[in-house]
């Protein structure tokens, strides 16, 4: 399993103790890069998963059997989506599937502002892409779209419980963060929340598998491996 974007490892951990595959993540930041190494080697997961300090452009490892992507995508850019699915699709051996999990504007594009804030306070340089436009960018690198989901309700709430963590566990954030970052979240969290109520925003996990040179894709008849444990 190749996670593009892993964040602090909670993916490739998860991955490793519950499922037991051989895991991978990548990360452009040192300090996500040696807290996910740490978090490793406390878990005891050394033989089963690593996360690189590396780009997703820079990847020469040898093809995996399946790759996700969650919260990185935002950070692509349009003009960058051929070569963020090309990449896909080499790190992918055929029969293999790609999960890429990422939020879309919904707003169509001649009424869209970009948020100084945002872009100032927490996402400098991120830009959302049509649902549409990403899926027909991954068509075009080689991928065949197997299923598309809106999680737009769901990320509503779990934003709104961030909110209310974050509250409720104010003194304790701020051992770790000066005021403003604390303001900034708070504010950002519940702002994105009013937005995906809304339909501003939606989030989508899109499977999207290489077919053999046969055609044949990996995939189960059914959805119902999607929500039941093993």
């Amino acid at each position: 399993l190749l996670d593009i974007g892993c964040g602090w490892g909670g993916l490739v951990i998860y991955a490793a103790e519950r499922y037991g595959v051989q895991a991978v993540g990548i990360t452009l930041s040192p300090r996500q890069h040696a807290l996910a190494q740490a978090r490793i080697r406390a878990a005891g997961l050394q033989e089963r998963c690593v996360v690189e300090l590396r780009d997703y452009r820079e990847l020469d490892h040898a093809p995996f059997d399946k790759l996700v992507s969650v919260g990185m995508f935002e950070h692509v850019g349009g003009e960058k989506l051929g070569l963020y699915f090309a990449q896909a699709w080499r790190c992918l051996k055929p029969g293999g599937l790609f999960l890429n999990h990422g939020i879309s504007e919904h707003a169509p594009k001649r009424h869209r502002r970009r948020s100084e804030f945002v872009q100032r306070y927490v996402f400098p340089d991120g830009e959302l892409c049509d649902i549409g436009v990403a899926l027909r960018a991954a068509e075009l690198a080689g991928f065949e779209v197997i299923d598309v989901e809106s999680l737009r309700p769901h990320y509503a709430l779990t934003l709104r419980r961030w909110v209310g963590r974050l509250e409720a566990n104010r003194a304790a954030a701020l051992h770790h963060v000066d005021e403003l970052t604390f303001r900034v979240w708070r504010l950002y969290m519940s702002g994105a929340a009013y937005y995906f109520e809304t339909g501003r925003l939606n989030v989508y996990q899109a499977l999207l598998s290489k077919p053999t040179a046969e055609g044949r894709s990996h995939v189960p008849w059914s959805r119902a491996d999607l929500y039941l444990e093993p």
